[in-house]
């Protein structure tokens, strides 16, 4: 009985695997409100970065410079630390991220955290930009919209992706082309509020949106994984 016992004790350990990989949490703290985000692992590059400029202070005065309804709002450019914008003066590092695009595993969703970056036309591999970001508000989308889109795009969603996007909201006509690095745990109100925003003709907030801290949470360790 004794061997039976430690025998199946063996099998059962040799089934889990232990995930030694952390999930890492930022708070990005903003003057209509607080956003948490979570990073995803197996984007590592946009992780990394991410975590290197928060860890630099580089969002803190940032302010949200684009911001459309039913769609997204966008933050993260560097040199727009002054209350006085020139769009004109808007410029990118000297460096890319390379993209780590892991669709369908990662659809944009509402609530997604994705990187901003220029068009195809000027950017084949699809190179995220260095500090611009994004997250996902969308709509909501029928099933004939989304026949539509997956015809468009030349993609295939799941059942399970169909009823998020008909339920929850989001972007579909972004899957595939951006890399999604991460998703709002909590403060999508804040989100919400900041979308709502009024803006102008060139989708810029007509009452100043600011970053005003960014911070890496504690870190946690995930569990056992069957």
């Amino acid at each position: 009985m004794k061997r039976i016992v430690l025998l199946l004790c063996a099998v059962l350990l040799s089934a889990y695997t232990f995930a030694e990989e952390k999930e890492t949490r930022v708070l990005i703290a903003t003057n209509a409100g607080k956003i948490t985000v979570k990073l995803y692992n197996d984007t590592p590059l946009h992780r990394d970065n991410f975590l290197k400029l928060v860890q630099e202070h580089q969002y803190d005065s940032i302010m949200f410079h684009r911001v459309i309804k039913q769609f997204m709002i966008q933050a993260g450019e560097k040199y727009a630390k002054s209350d006085t914008i020139n769009r004109a003066n808007f410029k990118e590092p000297d460096y890319k991220i390379p993209a780590e695009i892991l669709f369908p595993k990662y659809i944009s969703k509402r609530g997604q955290l994705c990187a901003a970056r220029t068009a195809d036309n000027v950017n084949p591999e699809r190179a995220s930009s260095a500090t611009q970001f994004y997250i996902v508000t969308g709509k909501h989308f029928t099933d004939n919209e989304l026949d539509k889109m997956e015809k468009t795009q030349k993609i295939t969603l799941t059942p399970e992706q169909r009823e998020t996007y008909k339920i929850d909201g989001g972007a579909p006509h972004l899957d595939g082309a951006y890399t999604i690095f991460g998703e709002v745990t909590k403060g999508m109100k804040t989100v919400q509020k900041i979308e709502l925003t009024p803006t102008d003709p060139y989708d810029y907030p007509v009452k100043e949106i600011r970053i005003k801290k960014t911070k890496v949470l504690k870190s946690r360790l995930l569990f056992w994984r069957w």
